[in-house]
């Protein structure tokens, strides 16, 4: 779970209490391994792939999901990373704050996106993201990669690769970090 969201989560400023560990370290490096065969596999290779790590959960597992595109295939895959903060639907409704750069390549027309994020949970991310990406160009295809798939969709979006199916009650929360991802709850 990004910093904003542990911050923006009610209890406000509550601190994160872990009550199960679902992926290790070595269950997530093979997810990751897993989901670069699978994008190489859906799109025949590399060409035209552009990777896009969402801030600031997606960025992390953008880059590690680089490094084993590159490992397979023998080459380095385009990547970059997008704040999605000021295309949000809830602005208004709880504080926005840019949490970094986007940093995209200078064209984006014509390539294959492949959005990465660390957590899918209600949509409205990835809608925000959908929302960006179009700001930068015209992309031939849009897919989504993420570690956690919990649920509870409030939109019509659905993952093209996915690290692992979690469900999740609405009052739970999904923490993913380099050591693995954890079950919990938020406590004051």
């Amino acid at each position: 779970m990004a910093d904003r969201e542990r911050r923006m989560t009610p209890p406000f400023g509550g601190v994160f209490v872990p009550s199960a560990r679902v992926m290790n370290r070595d269950d997530m490096r093979r997810a990751i391994r897993r989901m670069a065969h699978e994008i190489i596999e859906k799109n025949q290779g590399l060409d035209e792939i552009l990777l896009v790590g969402l801030q600031t959960g997606g960025v992390e597992l953008a880059q590690n999901l680089a490094r084993e595109l590159e490992e397979i295939e023998g080459r380095a895959v385009d990547s970059g990373c997008l704040d999605v903060a000021l295309h949000r639907d809830d602005i208004g409704l709880r504080p926005v704050v840019p949490e970094a750069v986007t940093n995209l390549p200078d064209q984006i027309d014509g390539k294959i996106v492949v959005l990465v994020d660390d957590v899918l949970f209600t949509g409205r991310t990835i809608r925000a993201a959908l929302d960006a990406i179009c700001h930068f160009g015209r992309p031939r295809s849009i897919q989504l990669a993420v570690m956690v798939d919990r649920g509870h969709r409030e939109l019509p979006i659905r993952p093209d690769y996915v690290g692992k199916n979690l469900p999740t009650r609405i009052d739970e929360l999904v923490d993913v970090t380099e050591e693995g991802v954890d079950l919990g709850v938020m406590r004051k």
